[in-house]
């Protein structure tokens, strides 16, 4: 049997979307497979690599210099949509990249089981997204992209800690916050097909939030740490911003985020 450590690296070398996240569907049903066969996986030693491959277009712009689209256009709405899809790339990615990229740490079976569903979960969103761009005479990679989606994982290459505190309770929380008005542009003009994906997601990005913080606060159990004092500690050291309001305080709250965890890292003026 391979060891899942090895079957995240693969995914990580793939270049292209599609195929990454068929590669994602597979390994996900193949560990899934031998855990209720009771043999699971090993789950072995890795070397990823510290960016996963990329497919040669989207080109990956700095931040400031994505064009900005009105969302209320045809073509606002094929950029949000794009933009959507190279999130939903990046989330496959970073769910593998932390089963290969902290092997070397002991946890329990859960956390694999956990993080291997959000990598599952992911494919399938990117694939909503891609044939949704299909269905608009698009397709991932027709528009510039972010380029900083994946410093993150780069900034908490050594620290797991860090990585759910950064990845799943900053970057996908803030994906709650901002849903619901996503989803009223697409409930606005009627767009069934992205409205029922979108809704989807933003359902499922729930779990994938609880999973950082079920894990973020074993940890710190584990190691006799404040999880509160130690999120602020590492946010302030790994995430290169404020956090932003509104907040999405109801599910924020059911994917374990108090807001006395996210409200003192807020822009200073509004907090």
């Amino acid at each position: 049997m391979r060891p899942l450590a090895d079957l995240a690296v693969e995914v990580l070398l793939c270049p292209d979307g599609r195929a990454k996240a068929a590669l994602s569907h597979a390994h996900a049903a193949t560990w899934r497979a031998a855990r209720a066969a009771g043999q699971p996986l090993p789950i072995g030693q890795a070397s990823p690599p510290l960016q996963p491959a990329r497919p040669d277009r989207p080109a990956l712009l700095d931040p400031r210099d994505v064009p900005r689209r009105k969302p209320g256009s045809p073509d606002g709405r094929i950029a949000l949509l794009h933009a959507l899809a190279h999130i939903e790339l990046n989330a496959v990615d970073l769910h593998w990249d932390i089963l290969a990229r902290f092997t070397h740490i002991p946890m329990p079976p859960g956390f694999y089981d956990d993080w291997v569903s959000a990598a599952d979960d992911e494919a399938k969103h990117f694939n909503l997204i891609c044939d949704c761009l299909a269905a608009r005479g698009s397709f991932y990679g027709a528009l510039p992209a972010h380029a900083g989606m994946w410093r993150a994982a780069e900034d908490t290459i050594a620290d797991l800690p860090g990585r759910l505190a950064v990845v799943p309770m900053v970057l996908e929380a803030r994906g709650l916050d901002v849903s619901p008005a996503m989803i009223e542009v697409f409930r606005k003009t009627g767009d069934d097909q992205a409205l029922a994906v979108l809704e989807v997601i933003y359902a499922e990005e729930v779990a994938h939030v609880a999973f950082g913080s079920k894990w973020f606060n074993w940890l710190c159990g584990r190691n006799g740490l404040d999880p509160k004092d130690e999120f602020h500690r590492l946010v302030r050291k790994y995430f290169h911003s404020t956090l932003k309001p509104p907040f999405n305080t109801e599910k924020r709250a059911e994917a374990g985020l108090p807001p006395d965890f996210y409200w003192p890292l807020a822009e200073p003026d509004i907090a």
